[in-house]
């Protein structure tokens, strides 16, 4: 997907003679650079190790319904720990609970008001009680993305675009210029300040 359509180049700064092809090149990159297959809101699906503060974070910001009205949390799911690496003296009876009704190797559907979702930062917390036996894997399934293409990214395509334009090494007459193309010069493209506008959207997994 262009992040640029040929009515926005004047308004960005580029010619209306600018290829469509570098301007589609140019959104390949920053999709590369995010980590992402567009901005758009699509779904995703994540599996965590739980560790023992029970905290999460969801990679691909930020959570967004598709329709406006679903929730973005679409399925969440889990398997239980047995053997006892959370358990403490407090919460005994909780092992005892797992020991006699938990299959650590079944996955198993979770209600999404166990989790506690931070929507601006992807922080999951999942919550639980005196009885309720330890999560070791957690998956979600859920919606993110946004609505319209952020305003950084429009500006970043452009400044990307202008930037393959003043490569000399780049021969921006072709007809067709592929991502392979723009990847190889991806260094000398993406300057500081096109990594400034595009450092908040770019997908980081967080280690568990």
């Amino acid at each position: 997907m262009a992040y640029l359509t040929a009515d926005e180049y004047k308004q960005y700064g580029l010619e209306d003679t600018t290829p469509d092809s570098l301007v589609s090149a140019a959104s390949d990159l920053i999709d590369a650079h995010c980590r992402r297959n567009g901005f758009g809101i699509g779904q995703y699906m994540e599996r965590f190790r739980v560790g023992r503060s029970g905290v999460v974070r969801l990679t691909y910001l930020p959570l967004a319904s598709v329709d406006g009205v679903s929730p973005a949390i679409v399925l969440v799911r889990g398997r239980y720990r047995r053997d006892g690496r959370n358990w403490s003296a407090e919460n005994e009876l909780a092992a005892e609970v797992a020991a006699a009704f938990v299959t650590p190797s079944t996955w198993v559907a979770l209600s999404a008001t166990a989790l506690d979702v931070d929507a601006a930062s992807g922080e999951v917390i999942v919550l639980g009680g005196l009885l309720t036996p330890a999560l070791g894997d957690l998956e979600i399934t859920y919606t993110a993305g946004y609505a319209a293409v952020p305003e950084a990214v429009k500006q970043a395509c452009a400044q990307l675009t202008r930037n393959a334009m003043a490569t000399p090494a780049l021969n921006v007459r072709m007809r067709r210029i592929d991502r392979m193309t723009m990847q190889y010069f991806s260094e000398t493209l993406i300057d500081a300040d096109v990594q400034r506008l595009l450092a908040p959207y770019v997908a980081q997994r967080m280690a568990s």
